[in-house]
């Protein structure tokens, strides 16, 4: 009897990153097989379909090795098992992490639990992110959340550190984990119209303005909670906005306006309400503004005029903290305002 075996002999660990890719993807041995027959692959190497269906075997197979030290990439370089050249090793582990807009856009926001990877099976069918994928990069969210979460130092820094990964990726994977700690609301249908990037983008300024860590970098859990106390101000500066002689001459959407971003304020010194801060920003002041058929140019110069008024009183003793917070609150608003 007569048996026939495929080996493969090297030094180097044989990585092609197209097959790589649809491992990540989810895609079976079968489907990725069909994909590299259909981009002409045989022909380019001039191998049969069993050859090709076993060296694609043979690396998912290695694929499969290498992803327990992918959950901890630090440990990728210091193995022995497999020689992987530093380059591929850099390459292995960020698109390990590479996530689908489409996908966080989903959970973003929702507690990474039991519950929500339940749920996996119908953010794939909405997204057309495979099963397998959506699995994969929801427990690379919750492995970050639950590593980082446990350190000091600013947050975007510890996760470039202990995953190994670009600036861009570490940035958006604190925004992953800053929205999932505060429990941002982004579901809600008239967020819907944003993209993952544009809640990144404000992760990012809420996370440098708005955290404990903003003003005290010495401090534990620095980047993750949004520091309530920042605005214990808004109550006082409402009343001194209204009654200012300025302000009483505005138009009444101006002062509806004006109320509004006050208002949000207010609601911050409240932990339970900072979760609804975007959909009060689309309500307060992005539809408003939209409903009067204001640019994202008048939008910018109400703000920044809005922002420069508290400056005239004198009385006002929160100059510093007003503009931090309308810095964020200017910044916010801008980059959701979609024309």
């Amino acid at each position: 009897m007569s048996v026939e075996l495929d080996v493969f002999v090297g030094n180097t660990t044989i990585m092609d990153e197209e097959v790589y890719q649809f491992w990540l993807d989810g895609y079976t041995v079968n489907d990725a097989v069909k994909v590299r027959m259909e981009g002409g692959v045989l022909e380019e190497c001039e191998a049969s379909a069993e050859v090709l269906r076993s060296d694609t075997m043979d690396q998912y197979r290695t694929f499969q090795m290498c992803e327990r030290l992918l959950h901890s990439p630090a440990k990728l370089a210091n193995q022995l098992l497999f020689q992987i050249p530093p380059h591929r090793q850099a390459m292995l582990i960020e698109r390990y992490y590479t996530f689908d807009g489409v996908f966080v856009r989903e959970v973003l926001g929702k507690k990474l639990s039991k519950g929500t990877k339940k749920d996996l099976d119908d953010v794939s069918a909405k997204t057309g992110v495979t099963l397998k994928s959506c699995r994969r990069q929801f427990d690379n969210f919750k492995r970050v959340f639950k590593v980082v979460e446990e350190l000091k130092g600013p947050l975007v820094e510890n996760i470039r550190q202990h995953f190994l990964l670009s600036d861009k990726l570490a940035r958006d994977y604190a925004a992953i984990v800053f929205f999932a700690n505060n429990r941002f609301e982004t579901g809600k249908k008239k967020l819907h119209y944003l993209t993952f990037q544009d809640f990144a983008f404000c992760a990012g300024q809420l996370i440098s303005n708005w955290t404990v860590g903003a003003l005290d970098n010495m401090v534990e859990d620095m980047d993750f909670p949004v520091n309530n106390s920042l605005f214990s101000f808004s109550p006082y500066f409402f009343v001194y906005i209204v009654c200012t002689k300025a302000f009483n001459e505005m138009e009444a959407n101006f002062k509806n306006l004006s109320r509004g971003l006050v208002n949000i304020a207010a609601k911050l010194t409240n932990t339970k309400d900072v979760r609804d801060f975007f959909i009060d920003l689309v309500e307060k002041f992005i539809e408003p503004c939209r409903s009067d058929k204001w640019t994202a140019g008048d939008m910018r110069l109400y703000l920044t005029h809005y922002t420069n008024s508290a400056h005239i009183l004198d009385t006002f003793k929160h100059q510093v903290v007003w503009d931090r917070y309308m810095g964020v609150i200017k910044s916010c608003i801008l980059k959701m305002y979609h024309d």
